[in-house]
Protein backbone atom coordinates (compact mmCIF):
# COMPACT_ATOMS: atom_id res chain seq x y z
CA UNK A 1 0.00 0.00 0.00
CA UNK A 2 1.51 3.47 -0.76
CA UNK A 3 2.35 4.99 2.42
CA UNK A 4 0.58 8.52 3.26
CA UNK A 5 2.76 11.37 3.20
CA UNK A 6 3.60 13.64 6.33
CA UNK A 7 2.24 16.70 5.72
CA UNK A 8 4.22 20.20 6.51
CA UNK A 9 4.75 20.45 9.99
CA UNK A 10 1.51 21.85 11.48
CA UNK A 11 0.57 22.22 15.00
CA UNK A 12 -3.07 21.06 16.24
CA UNK A 13 -2.34 22.70 19.85
CA UNK A 14 -4.58 25.39 21.18
CA UNK A 15 -3.65 27.76 23.64
CA UNK A 16 -5.53 27.08 26.97
CA UNK A 17 -8.89 29.40 25.94
CA UNK A 18 -9.33 27.54 22.73
CA UNK A 19 -8.72 24.02 24.44
CA UNK A 20 -11.15 25.19 27.35
CA UNK A 21 -13.90 26.28 24.57
CA UNK A 22 -13.29 22.75 22.03
CA UNK A 23 -13.91 20.59 25.65
CA UNK A 24 -17.27 22.94 26.73
CA UNK A 25 -18.26 22.62 23.08
CA UNK A 26 -17.77 19.15 22.84
CA UNK A 27 -19.41 18.57 26.95
CA UNK A 28 -22.53 20.58 26.04
CA UNK A 29 -24.00 18.05 22.85
CA UNK A 30 -22.67 15.24 24.62
CA UNK A 31 -25.62 12.96 25.83
CA UNK A 32 -24.30 12.64 28.95
CA UNK A 33 -24.84 16.95 29.76
CA UNK A 34 -27.83 16.60 31.17
CA UNK A 35 -26.80 13.56 33.85
CA UNK A 36 -23.59 15.63 34.65
CA UNK A 37 -25.49 18.75 35.21
CA UNK A 38 -28.36 17.05 37.75
CA UNK A 39 -24.98 15.57 39.20
CA UNK A 40 -23.25 18.79 39.65
CA UNK A 41 -26.77 20.26 41.14
CA UNK A 42 -26.18 17.43 43.88
CA UNK A 43 -22.73 18.27 44.13
CA UNK A 44 -23.17 21.59 45.88
CA UNK A 45 -26.35 21.39 47.85
CA UNK A 46 -23.86 18.86 49.48
CA UNK A 47 -21.04 21.51 49.46
CA UNK A 48 -22.98 23.97 50.60
CA UNK A 49 -24.61 21.70 53.28
CA UNK A 50 -21.02 20.98 54.65
CA UNK A 51 -19.76 24.60 54.58
CA UNK A 52 -22.53 25.02 56.69
CA UNK A 53 -21.66 22.08 59.42
CA UNK A 54 -17.99 23.22 59.01
CA UNK A 55 -19.14 26.64 60.21
CA UNK A 56 -21.22 25.57 62.94
CA UNK A 57 -18.30 23.40 64.07
CA UNK A 58 -16.07 26.09 64.00
CA UNK A 59 -18.35 28.41 66.08
CA UNK A 60 -18.73 25.19 68.54
CA UNK A 61 -14.88 25.48 69.05
CA UNK A 62 -15.74 28.70 71.19
CA UNK A 63 -17.87 27.11 74.08
CA UNK A 64 -15.91 23.76 73.80
CA UNK A 65 -12.58 25.52 74.74
CA UNK A 66 -13.91 28.31 77.04
CA UNK A 67 -16.13 25.36 79.19
CA UNK A 68 -12.50 23.94 79.69
CA UNK A 69 -10.58 27.05 80.51
CA UNK A 70 -13.59 27.57 82.85
CA UNK A 71 -13.41 23.80 84.33
CA UNK A 72 -17.06 23.79 83.68
CA UNK A 73 -18.17 20.07 83.71
CA UNK A 74 -22.05 20.10 82.71
CA UNK A 75 -21.27 22.86 79.57
CA UNK A 76 -18.28 20.28 78.51
CA UNK A 77 -20.32 17.20 78.25
CA UNK A 78 -22.82 19.08 76.49
CA UNK A 79 -20.92 20.53 73.79
CA UNK A 80 -19.68 16.86 73.43
CA UNK A 81 -23.40 15.92 72.68
CA UNK A 82 -23.17 19.04 69.95
CA UNK A 83 -20.21 17.88 68.52
CA UNK A 84 -21.62 13.65 68.26
CA UNK A 85 -24.09 15.46 65.61
CA UNK A 86 -21.79 17.67 63.95
CA UNK A 87 -19.47 14.76 63.35
CA UNK A 88 -22.22 12.47 62.47
CA UNK A 89 -23.83 15.24 60.02
CA UNK A 90 -20.15 15.54 58.40
CA UNK A 91 -19.64 11.92 58.19
CA UNK A 92 -22.76 11.40 56.03
CA UNK A 93 -22.20 14.36 53.66
CA UNK A 94 -18.82 13.00 52.89
CA UNK A 95 -20.11 10.02 52.08
CA UNK A 96 -22.72 11.55 50.05
CA UNK A 97 -19.78 14.32 47.94
CA UNK A 98 -17.31 10.94 47.53
CA UNK A 99 -19.99 8.92 45.53
CA UNK A 100 -20.75 11.99 43.98
CA UNK A 101 -17.76 12.69 43.12
CA UNK A 102 -16.80 9.14 41.53
CA UNK A 103 -20.55 8.87 39.75
CA UNK A 104 -19.97 12.84 38.47
CA UNK A 105 -16.07 11.01 36.98
CA UNK A 106 -17.15 8.14 35.65
CA UNK A 107 -19.92 10.28 33.74
CA UNK A 108 -17.71 12.79 32.52
CA UNK A 109 -14.82 10.01 31.15
CA UNK A 110 -17.89 8.33 29.29
CA UNK A 111 -19.12 11.64 27.73
CA UNK A 112 -15.34 12.16 26.75
CA UNK A 113 -14.59 9.07 25.58
CA UNK A 114 -17.60 8.77 23.71
CA UNK A 115 -16.88 12.15 22.00
CA UNK A 116 -13.39 11.21 21.03
CA UNK A 117 -14.14 7.70 19.73
CA UNK A 118 -16.99 9.51 17.46
CA UNK A 119 -14.52 12.13 16.11
CA UNK A 120 -11.83 9.53 15.64
CA UNK A 121 -14.10 6.99 13.60
CA UNK A 122 -15.83 9.11 11.14
CA UNK A 123 -15.40 7.84 7.92
CA UNK A 124 -11.87 8.79 6.52
CA UNK A 125 -10.68 10.42 9.37
CA UNK A 126 -8.09 8.40 10.94
CA UNK A 127 -6.89 7.57 7.56
CA UNK A 128 -6.05 10.89 7.11
CA UNK A 129 -4.40 11.38 10.64
CA UNK A 130 -1.52 9.27 9.74
CA UNK A 131 -0.70 12.07 7.40
CA UNK A 132 -0.77 14.64 10.70
CA UNK A 133 3.02 13.92 11.57
CA UNK A 134 3.25 13.05 15.80
CA UNK A 135 -0.29 13.92 16.39
CA UNK A 136 -1.04 10.55 14.48
CA UNK A 137 0.61 8.66 16.91
CA UNK A 138 -0.89 6.36 19.79
CA UNK A 139 -4.09 7.46 19.68
CA UNK A 140 -5.40 4.56 21.94
CA UNK A 141 -3.57 6.46 24.77
CA UNK A 142 -5.59 9.17 24.18
CA UNK A 143 -8.92 7.64 24.06
CA UNK A 144 -8.56 5.18 26.87
CA UNK A 145 -5.63 6.78 29.28
CA UNK A 146 -5.49 10.63 28.47
CA UNK A 147 -9.48 10.68 28.91
CA UNK A 148 -9.41 8.78 32.24
CA UNK A 149 -6.62 11.07 33.99
CA UNK A 150 -8.55 14.31 32.17
CA UNK A 151 -12.31 13.14 33.47
CA UNK A 152 -11.11 12.27 37.09
CA UNK A 153 -8.98 15.59 36.94
CA UNK A 154 -11.41 17.94 36.34
CA UNK A 155 -14.43 16.29 38.16
CA UNK A 156 -11.59 16.43 41.10
CA UNK A 157 -10.58 19.43 40.78
CA UNK A 158 -13.73 21.46 40.28
CA UNK A 159 -15.25 19.90 42.92
CA UNK A 160 -12.03 21.13 45.13
CA UNK A 161 -12.06 24.86 43.58
CA UNK A 162 -16.22 25.20 44.16
CA UNK A 163 -15.69 23.66 47.63
CA UNK A 164 -13.05 25.88 48.61
CA UNK A 165 -14.32 29.21 47.18
CA UNK A 166 -17.49 28.88 49.76
CA UNK A 167 -15.31 27.86 52.47
CA UNK A 168 -13.47 31.17 51.61
CA UNK A 169 -16.41 33.13 51.56
CA UNK A 170 -18.25 31.81 54.56
CA UNK A 171 -14.81 31.90 56.66
CA UNK A 172 -13.48 35.21 55.60
CA UNK A 173 -16.19 37.18 57.46
CA UNK A 174 -15.56 34.94 60.82
CA UNK A 175 -11.45 36.47 60.12
CA UNK A 176 -12.57 39.54 59.70
CA UNK A 177 -15.53 40.03 62.30
CA UNK A 178 -12.29 38.32 65.02
CA UNK A 179 -9.65 41.06 63.89
CA UNK A 180 -11.79 44.25 62.39
CA UNK A 181 -10.91 46.52 64.71
CA UNK A 182 -7.98 45.54 66.57
CA UNK A 183 -5.39 48.19 67.41
CA UNK A 184 -1.61 47.40 67.17
CA UNK A 185 0.69 49.38 70.26
CA UNK A 186 4.55 50.02 69.70
CA UNK A 187 5.46 52.45 72.46
CA UNK A 188 4.00 55.52 72.17
CA UNK A 189 2.05 54.54 68.73
CA UNK A 190 -1.03 52.70 67.92
CA UNK A 191 -1.48 51.41 64.53
CA UNK A 192 -5.45 50.40 63.38
CA UNK A 193 -5.36 47.59 60.77
CA UNK A 194 -9.19 46.52 60.11
CA UNK A 195 -9.52 42.87 59.21
CA UNK A 196 -5.67 42.35 59.88
CA UNK A 197 -6.19 38.65 60.22
CA UNK A 198 -7.97 38.46 56.78
CA UNK A 199 -4.51 40.13 55.08
CA UNK A 200 -2.21 37.92 56.62
CA UNK A 201 -3.95 34.97 55.57
CA UNK A 202 -4.40 36.39 52.00
CA UNK A 203 -0.37 36.73 52.01
CA UNK A 204 0.51 34.07 53.48
CA UNK A 205 -1.58 31.95 50.99
CA UNK A 206 -0.36 34.04 47.84
CA UNK A 207 3.34 33.68 48.90
CA UNK A 208 2.86 29.77 48.38
CA UNK A 209 0.66 30.01 45.33
CA UNK A 210 3.63 32.62 43.53
CA UNK A 211 6.59 30.22 44.80
CA UNK A 212 4.74 26.86 43.80
CA UNK A 213 3.87 28.44 40.27
CA UNK A 214 7.59 29.40 39.89
CA UNK A 215 9.07 26.12 41.48
CA UNK A 216 6.56 23.60 39.36
CA UNK A 217 6.05 25.60 35.97
CA UNK A 218 7.76 22.73 34.17
CA UNK A 219 5.62 20.03 35.39
CA UNK A 220 2.46 20.51 32.58
CA UNK A 221 5.26 19.74 29.94
CA UNK A 222 6.76 17.00 31.46
CA UNK A 223 3.46 15.26 32.47
CA UNK A 224 2.33 15.59 28.66
CA UNK A 225 5.98 14.03 27.37
CA UNK A 226 5.88 11.36 29.94
CA UNK A 227 2.08 10.21 28.75
CA UNK A 228 4.00 10.44 25.10
CA UNK A 229 6.60 8.25 26.06
CA UNK A 230 4.29 5.51 28.03
CA UNK A 231 2.27 5.64 25.14
CA UNK A 232 5.47 4.24 23.10
CA UNK A 233 6.35 1.74 25.15
CA UNK A 234 3.18 0.36 25.21
CA UNK A 235 2.79 0.44 21.23
CA UNK A 236 5.81 -1.47 20.81
CA UNK A 237 5.38 -3.63 23.61
CA UNK A 238 2.05 -4.51 21.80
CA UNK A 239 3.36 -4.67 18.30
CA UNK A 240 6.41 -7.09 19.43
CA UNK A 241 4.00 -9.10 20.88
CA UNK A 242 1.55 -9.32 18.13
CA UNK A 243 4.26 -10.17 15.06
CA UNK A 244 6.30 -12.94 18.27
CA UNK A 245 6.43 -16.00 15.20
CA UNK A 246 7.90 -13.72 12.70
CA UNK A 247 10.37 -12.56 15.24
CA UNK A 248 11.42 -15.66 16.54
CA UNK A 249 12.27 -17.17 13.31
CA UNK A 250 14.10 -14.45 12.47
CA UNK A 251 16.07 -14.62 15.91
CA UNK A 252 15.38 -11.39 16.43
CA UNK A 253 14.32 -11.24 20.64
CA UNK A 254 17.58 -9.77 21.21
CA UNK A 255 17.18 -7.18 18.51
CA UNK A 256 13.47 -6.78 20.29
CA UNK A 257 14.85 -6.55 23.49
CA UNK A 258 16.88 -3.78 22.15
CA UNK A 259 13.90 -1.56 21.80
CA UNK A 260 12.16 -2.73 24.15
CA UNK A 261 14.85 -1.33 26.83
CA UNK A 262 15.03 2.00 24.89
CA UNK A 263 11.54 2.47 25.28
CA UNK A 264 11.31 1.28 28.63
CA UNK A 265 14.88 4.17 29.20
CA UNK A 266 12.83 6.88 27.82
CA UNK A 267 9.44 6.70 29.96
CA UNK A 268 12.01 6.03 33.05
CA UNK A 269 13.84 9.46 31.92
CA UNK A 270 10.75 11.09 31.88
CA UNK A 271 9.64 9.51 35.57
CA UNK A 272 12.98 10.92 36.54
CA UNK A 273 12.55 14.29 35.83
CA UNK A 274 8.92 14.44 36.89
CA UNK A 275 10.32 13.24 40.33
CA UNK A 276 12.71 16.02 40.67
CA UNK A 277 10.16 18.15 39.90
CA UNK A 278 7.92 16.99 42.00
CA UNK A 279 10.59 16.86 44.91
CA UNK A 280 11.16 20.93 44.56
CA UNK A 281 7.60 21.36 44.68
CA UNK A 282 6.87 19.35 48.04
CA UNK A 283 9.71 21.54 49.38
CA UNK A 284 7.12 24.89 48.98
CA UNK A 285 4.08 22.56 49.61
CA UNK A 286 5.37 20.45 52.68
CA UNK A 287 7.07 23.68 54.06
CA UNK A 288 3.62 26.08 53.88
CA UNK A 289 2.19 22.94 55.25
CA UNK A 290 3.69 22.90 58.12
CA UNK A 291 4.17 26.10 58.86
CA UNK A 292 0.57 26.11 58.37
CA UNK A 293 0.31 24.60 62.03
CA UNK A 294 1.30 27.30 64.55
CA UNK A 295 1.13 30.69 62.00
CA UNK A 296 -2.90 31.19 62.43
CA UNK A 297 -1.51 31.02 66.06
CA UNK A 298 1.60 33.44 65.80
CA UNK A 299 -1.18 35.83 63.62
CA UNK A 300 -3.68 36.04 66.53
CA UNK A 301 -0.89 36.07 69.37
CA UNK A 302 -1.49 40.17 69.78
CA UNK A 303 -4.84 39.85 70.01
CA UNK A 304 -4.47 36.75 72.96
CA UNK A 305 -1.95 38.85 75.00
CA UNK A 306 -3.62 41.64 75.40
CA UNK A 307 -6.84 40.39 76.18
CA UNK A 308 -9.10 40.99 72.94
CA UNK A 309 -9.65 37.37 72.80
CA UNK A 310 -10.49 34.24 74.98
CA UNK A 311 -9.00 30.68 74.65
CA UNK A 312 -12.19 29.85 72.77
CA UNK A 313 -12.07 32.86 70.67
CA UNK A 314 -8.49 31.69 69.60
CA UNK A 315 -9.12 28.42 69.01
CA UNK A 316 -12.55 30.02 66.78
CA UNK A 317 -9.56 32.52 64.79
CA UNK A 318 -7.26 29.32 64.27
CA UNK A 319 -9.91 26.99 62.81
CA UNK A 320 -11.45 29.90 60.43
CA UNK A 321 -7.69 30.56 59.92
CA UNK A 322 -6.93 27.01 58.49
CA UNK A 323 -10.08 26.93 56.48
CA UNK A 324 -9.53 30.33 54.57
CA UNK A 325 -6.00 29.57 54.40
CA UNK A 326 -7.13 25.69 53.01
CA UNK A 327 -9.37 27.83 50.31
CA UNK A 328 -6.42 30.31 49.35
CA UNK A 329 -4.14 26.98 49.13
CA UNK A 330 -6.44 25.21 47.04
CA UNK A 331 -3.84 26.20 44.38
CA UNK A 332 -0.23 25.44 46.19
CA UNK A 333 -1.64 21.59 47.00
CA UNK A 334 -3.06 20.84 43.59
CA UNK A 335 -0.47 22.30 41.97
CA UNK A 336 0.61 18.51 40.79
CA UNK A 337 -2.82 17.98 39.81
CA UNK A 338 -3.25 21.17 37.89
CA UNK A 339 -0.35 20.46 35.63
CA UNK A 340 -1.45 16.72 34.93
CA UNK A 341 -4.68 18.20 34.06
CA UNK A 342 -3.70 20.84 32.04
CA UNK A 343 -1.31 18.19 30.40
CA UNK A 344 -3.99 15.82 29.37
CA UNK A 345 -6.30 18.55 28.12
CA UNK A 346 -4.07 19.76 25.53
CA UNK A 347 -3.15 15.58 24.48
CA UNK A 348 -7.48 15.41 24.11
CA UNK A 349 -7.82 18.97 22.56
CA UNK A 350 -4.82 18.82 20.39
CA UNK A 351 -5.97 15.25 19.08
CA UNK A 352 -9.56 16.22 18.32
CA UNK A 353 -8.39 19.64 16.70
CA UNK A 354 -6.27 17.06 14.58
CA UNK A 355 -8.86 14.89 14.03
CA UNK A 356 -11.85 17.69 12.87
CA UNK A 357 -9.21 19.34 10.78
CA UNK A 358 -8.91 16.03 9.21
CA UNK A 359 -12.09 17.09 7.18
CA UNK A 360 -10.13 19.51 4.81
CA UNK A 361 -7.12 17.98 3.46
CA UNK A 362 -3.96 18.55 5.33
CA UNK A 363 -2.06 18.51 2.31
CA UNK A 364 -1.75 21.30 -0.23
CA UNK A 365 -2.25 20.38 -3.81
CA UNK A 366 -5.04 19.44 -6.24
CA UNK A 367 -7.98 17.50 -5.27
CA UNK A 368 -9.70 14.93 -7.14
CA UNK A 369 -13.24 15.18 -8.34
CA UNK A 370 -15.71 12.71 -7.25
CA UNK A 371 -19.40 12.19 -8.82
CA UNK A 372 -21.85 9.33 -7.89
CA UNK A 373 -24.03 8.65 -10.44
CA UNK A 374 -26.27 5.47 -11.20
CA UNK A 375 -24.91 1.81 -11.42
CA UNK A 376 -26.60 1.35 -15.30
CA UNK A 377 -23.81 4.56 -15.91
CA UNK A 378 -21.20 2.56 -14.20
CA UNK A 379 -17.82 3.71 -13.26
CA UNK A 380 -16.14 6.78 -15.48
CA UNK A 381 -12.68 7.94 -15.27
CA UNK A 382 -11.97 11.05 -17.01
CA UNK A 383 -8.17 12.28 -17.40
CA UNK A 384 -7.38 10.67 -13.81
CA UNK A 385 -3.75 11.50 -12.12
CA UNK A 386 -3.10 10.67 -8.55
CA UNK A 387 -0.38 12.23 -6.88
CA UNK A 388 1.66 10.36 -4.61
CA UNK A 389 3.06 13.83 -3.14
CA UNK A 390 0.55 15.94 -2.88
CA UNK A 391 2.68 18.95 -2.88
CA UNK A 392 4.73 18.29 -5.83
CA UNK A 393 2.10 17.40 -8.36
CA UNK A 394 2.37 16.25 -11.62
CA UNK A 395 6.45 16.60 -10.92
CA UNK A 396 6.04 14.57 -8.13
CA UNK A 397 5.57 10.59 -8.54
CA UNK A 398 2.22 9.28 -9.02
CA UNK A 399 0.54 7.70 -11.45
CA UNK A 400 -1.95 8.43 -14.62
CA UNK A 401 -4.74 6.82 -16.17
CA UNK A 402 -3.03 5.64 -20.03
CA UNK A 403 -6.33 5.68 -21.88
CA UNK A 404 -7.25 8.96 -20.56
CA UNK A 405 -11.13 8.38 -20.03
CA UNK A 406 -12.88 4.79 -19.86
CA UNK A 407 -15.89 3.67 -18.87
CA UNK A 408 -16.58 0.10 -17.03
CA UNK A 409 -20.06 -1.06 -17.46
CA UNK A 410 -22.16 -2.81 -15.11
CA UNK A 411 -21.24 -6.95 -14.91
CA UNK A 412 -18.51 -6.44 -16.79
CA UNK A 413 -15.17 -8.18 -16.45
CA UNK A 414 -11.78 -5.60 -15.77
CA UNK A 415 -8.44 -5.75 -15.02
CA UNK A 416 -6.54 -2.65 -14.09
CA UNK A 417 -2.83 -3.10 -15.00
CA UNK A 418 0.05 -1.36 -15.06
CA UNK A 419 3.24 -0.45 -16.08
CA UNK A 420 6.79 -1.10 -14.41
CA UNK A 421 6.44 1.73 -11.27
CA UNK A 422 3.40 2.07 -11.50
CA UNK A 423 1.72 2.46 -8.05
CA UNK A 424 -1.57 0.36 -8.63
CA UNK A 425 -2.28 0.60 -4.77
CA UNK A 426 -2.51 4.27 -4.79
CA UNK A 427 -4.83 3.85 -7.54
CA UNK A 428 -6.69 1.85 -5.75
CA UNK A 429 -7.01 4.40 -2.63
CA UNK A 430 -8.10 7.16 -5.14
CA UNK A 431 -10.99 5.01 -6.85
CA UNK A 432 -12.53 3.93 -2.94
CA UNK A 433 -12.00 7.73 -2.22
CA UNK A 434 -9.38 7.95 0.67
CA UNK A 435 -6.47 9.07 -1.29
CA UNK A 436 -8.21 12.57 -2.82
CA UNK A 437 -5.44 14.20 -4.28
CA UNK A 438 -4.94 14.57 -8.17
CA UNK A 439 -6.90 15.66 -11.09
CA UNK A 440 -9.51 14.48 -13.18
CA UNK A 441 -12.55 12.96 -12.52
CA UNK A 442 -14.16 9.88 -11.19
CA UNK A 443 -17.64 8.93 -11.36
CA UNK A 444 -19.02 6.10 -8.99
CA UNK A 445 -21.94 4.11 -8.47
CA UNK A 446 -23.78 4.26 -5.03
CA UNK A 447 -21.13 3.49 -2.40
CA UNK A 448 -23.56 0.86 -0.97
CA UNK A 449 -23.76 -1.55 -3.86
CA UNK A 450 -19.45 -1.79 -3.95
CA UNK A 451 -17.50 -3.95 -1.87
CA UNK A 452 -13.78 -2.83 -2.14
CA UNK A 453 -11.00 -5.82 -1.25
CA UNK A 454 -7.50 -4.34 0.02
CA UNK A 455 -4.66 -6.76 -0.18
CA UNK A 456 -4.34 -6.93 3.39
CA UNK A 457 -7.52 -6.92 5.01
CA UNK A 458 -9.05 -6.32 8.66
CA UNK A 459 -10.74 -9.43 10.59
CA UNK A 460 -12.20 -8.10 14.49
CA UNK A 461 -11.91 -9.79 17.46
CA UNK A 462 -15.45 -11.10 17.16
CA UNK A 463 -17.53 -13.93 16.36
CA UNK A 464 -16.70 -15.87 12.85
CA UNK A 465 -20.20 -14.34 11.69
CA UNK A 466 -19.56 -10.97 12.39
CA UNK A 467 -16.00 -11.44 11.06
CA UNK A 468 -17.90 -12.55 8.17
CA UNK A 469 -20.48 -10.12 7.65
CA UNK A 470 -17.74 -7.26 8.51
CA UNK A 471 -18.38 -3.75 8.73
CA UNK A 472 -22.60 -3.42 8.39
CA UNK A 473 -23.24 -7.04 9.17
CA UNK A 474 -26.15 -8.89 7.79
CA UNK A 475 -29.37 -8.88 9.53
CA UNK A 476 -31.28 -11.95 7.07
CA UNK A 477 -27.94 -13.69 6.77
CA UNK A 478 -29.10 -16.91 8.52
CA UNK A 479 -26.51 -19.47 9.73
CA UNK A 480 -26.66 -21.74 6.72
CA UNK A 481 -26.07 -19.37 4.34
CA UNK A 482 -22.68 -18.04 6.34
CA UNK A 483 -21.95 -21.97 6.37
CA UNK A 484 -22.93 -22.72 2.67
CA UNK A 485 -20.33 -19.28 2.20
CA UNK A 486 -17.63 -21.15 4.40
CA UNK A 487 -17.71 -24.07 2.03
CA UNK A 488 -17.92 -22.83 -1.24
CA UNK A 489 -14.25 -21.05 -0.74
CA UNK A 490 -13.42 -23.96 1.28
CA UNK A 491 -13.34 -22.87 4.40
CA UNK A 492 -15.09 -26.33 5.91
CA UNK A 493 -13.32 -26.23 8.93
CA UNK A 494 -14.80 -23.18 10.30
CA UNK A 495 -18.33 -24.23 9.77
CA UNK A 496 -18.93 -24.96 13.11
CA UNK A 497 -17.43 -22.20 15.26
CA UNK A 498 -19.72 -18.95 13.35
CA UNK A 499 -20.09 -18.02 17.23
CA UNK A 500 -16.42 -18.45 18.38
CA UNK A 501 -15.02 -15.38 19.39
CA UNK A 502 -11.51 -15.37 18.33
CA UNK A 503 -8.58 -13.05 17.35
CA UNK A 504 -9.15 -14.22 13.23
CA UNK A 505 -6.00 -12.48 11.91
CA UNK A 506 -4.23 -15.01 14.36
CA UNK A 507 -6.31 -17.86 13.76
CA UNK A 508 -5.53 -17.78 10.10
CA UNK A 509 -3.31 -17.95 7.53
CA UNK A 510 -2.96 -15.22 4.98
CA UNK A 511 -4.68 -17.32 2.32
CA UNK A 512 -7.79 -18.26 4.78
CA UNK A 513 -7.95 -15.03 5.45
CA UNK A 514 -8.41 -13.75 1.88
CA UNK A 515 -11.10 -16.60 1.43
CA UNK A 516 -12.81 -15.56 4.35
CA UNK A 517 -12.94 -11.82 2.63
CA UNK A 518 -13.87 -13.58 -0.71
CA UNK A 519 -17.21 -15.29 1.43
CA UNK A 520 -17.85 -12.02 2.44
CA UNK A 521 -18.37 -10.99 -1.18
CA UNK A 522 -20.84 -13.81 -1.84
CA UNK A 523 -23.06 -13.51 0.98
CA UNK A 524 -23.22 -9.36 -0.06
CA UNK A 525 -23.91 -10.13 -3.49
CA UNK A 526 -22.44 -6.64 -4.77
CA UNK A 527 -23.31 -5.09 -7.98
CA UNK A 528 -19.32 -3.98 -8.10
CA UNK A 529 -16.22 -5.76 -6.50
CA UNK A 530 -13.22 -3.34 -6.60
CA UNK A 531 -9.83 -5.53 -5.99
CA UNK A 532 -6.74 -4.18 -5.04
CA UNK A 533 -4.35 -7.62 -6.17
CA UNK A 534 -5.78 -9.73 -4.05
CA UNK A 535 -4.05 -12.78 -5.80
CA UNK A 536 -1.04 -11.63 -5.24
CA UNK A 537 1.30 -14.16 -2.80
CA UNK A 538 -0.83 -16.49 -2.47
CA UNK A 539 -1.05 -20.65 -3.01
CA UNK A 540 -2.27 -22.05 -6.76
CA UNK A 541 -5.17 -23.66 -5.06
CA UNK A 542 -6.32 -20.56 -3.23
CA UNK A 543 -5.88 -18.35 -6.67
CA UNK A 544 -7.67 -20.98 -8.63
CA UNK A 545 -10.47 -21.41 -5.45
CA UNK A 546 -11.13 -17.96 -5.05
CA UNK A 547 -11.68 -17.29 -9.22
CA UNK A 548 -13.93 -19.97 -9.63
CA UNK A 549 -15.97 -18.03 -6.23
CA UNK A 550 -15.59 -14.90 -8.30
CA UNK A 551 -16.67 -16.10 -11.27
CA UNK A 552 -20.08 -17.72 -9.72
CA UNK A 553 -20.63 -14.09 -9.00
CA UNK A 554 -22.94 -13.60 -12.83
CA UNK A 555 -24.25 -10.04 -11.99
CA UNK A 556 -21.03 -8.17 -10.13
CA UNK A 557 -18.96 -6.48 -11.54
CA UNK A 558 -15.46 -7.70 -10.75
CA UNK A 559 -12.80 -4.71 -11.25
CA UNK A 560 -8.85 -6.21 -11.07
CA UNK A 561 -6.34 -3.69 -9.42
CA UNK A 562 -2.86 -5.48 -10.26
CA UNK A 563 -1.15 -8.22 -12.46
CA UNK A 564 -2.41 -11.55 -12.40
CA UNK A 565 -2.44 -13.97 -15.14
CA UNK A 566 -4.85 -16.62 -13.68
CA UNK A 567 -7.06 -13.77 -13.34
CA UNK A 568 -6.11 -12.65 -16.83
CA UNK A 569 -7.08 -16.49 -18.62
CA UNK A 570 -10.28 -17.15 -16.26
CA UNK A 571 -11.90 -13.64 -17.61
CA UNK A 572 -9.87 -12.50 -20.25
CA UNK A 573 -11.30 -9.26 -18.76
CA UNK A 574 -10.95 -5.70 -20.40
CA UNK A 575 -7.92 -4.07 -20.20
CA UNK A 576 -6.72 -0.51 -19.13
CA UNK A 577 -3.33 0.52 -18.02
CA UNK A 578 -1.64 2.84 -15.35
CA UNK A 579 1.84 4.02 -16.02
CA UNK A 580 4.03 6.46 -13.78
CA UNK A 581 4.12 10.19 -13.55
CA UNK A 582 7.58 9.65 -13.64
CA UNK A 583 9.60 7.62 -16.07
CA UNK A 584 12.94 6.49 -15.94
CA UNK A 585 13.38 8.57 -12.51
CA UNK A 586 12.97 11.60 -14.07
CA UNK A 587 10.07 13.80 -13.81
CA UNK A 588 8.15 15.52 -16.60
CA UNK A 589 9.95 18.80 -17.12
CA UNK A 590 7.09 20.86 -18.65
CA UNK A 591 5.24 19.87 -15.09
CA UNK A 592 7.69 21.14 -12.81
CA UNK A 593 8.21 24.24 -14.63
CA UNK A 594 4.44 25.15 -14.65
CA UNK A 595 4.48 24.13 -10.87
CA UNK A 596 7.11 26.15 -10.08
CA UNK A 597 5.25 29.24 -12.34
CA UNK A 598 2.36 28.70 -9.82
Amino acid sequence: MAEIPEARPQTYELPLSGQLRMMIGAFWAAPVRNRVLVLTAALLIVIFSTTYAQYRLNVWNGPFYDSLERRDMPEFLNQLVVFAVLAFTLTLLNVIQAWLNQITAMRMREGLARDLANVWLVPGRALKLTSAGAIAANPDQRLHEDTRILAENTTNLAIGLVNSTILLASFIGVLWAISSDFVFHFGDRSISIPGYMVWATVLYAVIGSMLSNIVGQRLPRLNADRYAREADLRAVLMRTNENMKPITLARGETSELRRVHLAIDNVLEMLRQVAWALTNLTWVSAGFGWLALVAPIIIASPMYFSGGLSFGGLMMAVGAFNQVNLALRWYVNNFGVIADWKATLARVSSFRNALLAMDTPAVEGELLTYREQSDAQGIRLCGVMVYGDPDRGEAGHGIRLREGECVIRPSGRVMINGDPGADRHLFFQALAGIWPWGRGEIGLPPRDGMVFLPQEGYLPTATLKEAMTYPTGLPDGSDKALAEALEKVGLHRLVDRLNDVERWDRVLDKDEEALLSIANAVLRKPEWVIMDDVLEGLEPETRERMLDVLAGLDTSTLVYIGRAEDYLEKFSPTIFHLSPLQQNGKGSQKAAEAKEEA
